[in-house]
């Protein structure tokens, strides 16, 4: 079972930079042209800030009938920060827990949450002890042929990152050529790096922890990852303010993978479609975007 790829969660463990950007926020397609991907539907709220959108407001979802849900028992983990992990009173918090309880608002419904091992999440649905997992489970065909999705609902895109003092307009093969950029060894972003990238000077390193760590000791003068986790990393203070984002998200699919959904059990769909409505009323109202930015202060697109 595969949720959405993030390099930085090679084991268990959550990345400490994830956890190190988390508490600071408490606290405080196709590749044309070698041009990034753009996000869709993209909104701009204050302070300049861009929160993708993944759905059409041409093509509204069907209201789904009253009467024929009562209640969603969702599913999830606590081990995945910013987006499923355990909050200061013990209970289950995040991005998806917070969305799952705005989508149950919407519809009007009781919505429970129940936490669970990641690798248990599917055989708990299939078994009917929960109805729906939102766990970042990432939109696959081995997932599809197990689970029914509804819509992305986000998806992790990859981006550039650079010291500070590297001035780009842009990033193209072009414009970095012979640049030394960091990446983690045997991801796909090391393949992207080396299939639309050649002249660039790759370092790989063993994680990424070493390879940002790279990156603010100079060694090299860009980094390619996973962009949550390049995110949180600038938003915290290991970076010590090093660096900043260039360029524009890759969403490549081939590489980067189909996004996230919430997964149903197969045929289900009734709640399917349910949830798929009030996906996209929360994004119309603007709860998405007030989400993403209390998760997400610097953005990944």
């Amino acid at each position: 079972m595969n949720r959405t790829p993030r390099p930085a969660r090679t084991t268990k463990k959550a990345s400490a930079f994830v956890l190190a950007g988390l508490a600071f926020l408490v606290t405080a397609v196709s590749f044309a042209a070698f041009e990034p991907t753009p996000p869709p539907a993209l909104a701009q709220p204050a302070a300049g800030v861009f929160v993708p959108g993944f759905w059409d407001p041409k093509r509204r979802p069907e209201k789904p009938e009253s009467g024929r849900l009562t209640a969603i028992r969702f599913l999830t983990e606590e081990d995945y920060p910013p987006f499923n992990f355990k909050g200061a009173n013990g209970q289950p918090t995040g991005f998806n827990v917070d969305l799952a309880r705005a989508l149950c608002a919407e519809l009007n419904l009781t919505c429970t949450i129940q936490v669970r091992k990641f690798n248990t999440l599917v055989e708990a649905l299939d078994q009917n002890r929960g109805d729906a997992i939102i766990a970042s489970l990432a939109i696959t065909p081995q997932n599809r042929a197990r689970v029914d999705f509804t819509d992305r609902y986000y998806r992790t895109p990859a981006r550039f990152i650079a010291r500070k003092e590297v001035l780009l307009d842009q990033i193209t093969p072009e414009a970095i050529a012979g640049r030394r950029v960091a990446v983690v060894a045997g991801t796909a972003h090391e393949a992207y790096l080396r299939d639309f990238f050649p002249e660039t000077v790759i370092k790989s390193y063993p994680n990424v922890e070493t390879a940002l760590a790279a990156l603010k000791r100079a060694e090299v003068e860009l980094a390619f990852g996973d962009g949550v986790t390049l995110a949180f990393w600038l938003n915290g203070t290991v970076s010590a303010d090093c660096c900043i984002f260039r360029g524009g998200p890759f969403t490549e699919s081939r590489y980067f993978g189909e996004g996230v959904g919430i997964a149903v059990k197969r045929g289900n769909e009734n709640l399917r479609r349910a949830l798929d409505y009030a996906l996209f009323r929360v994004w119309e109202k603007g709860t998405y975007t007030d989400l993403y930015l209390r998760y997400f202060p610097i953005s990944f697109y």
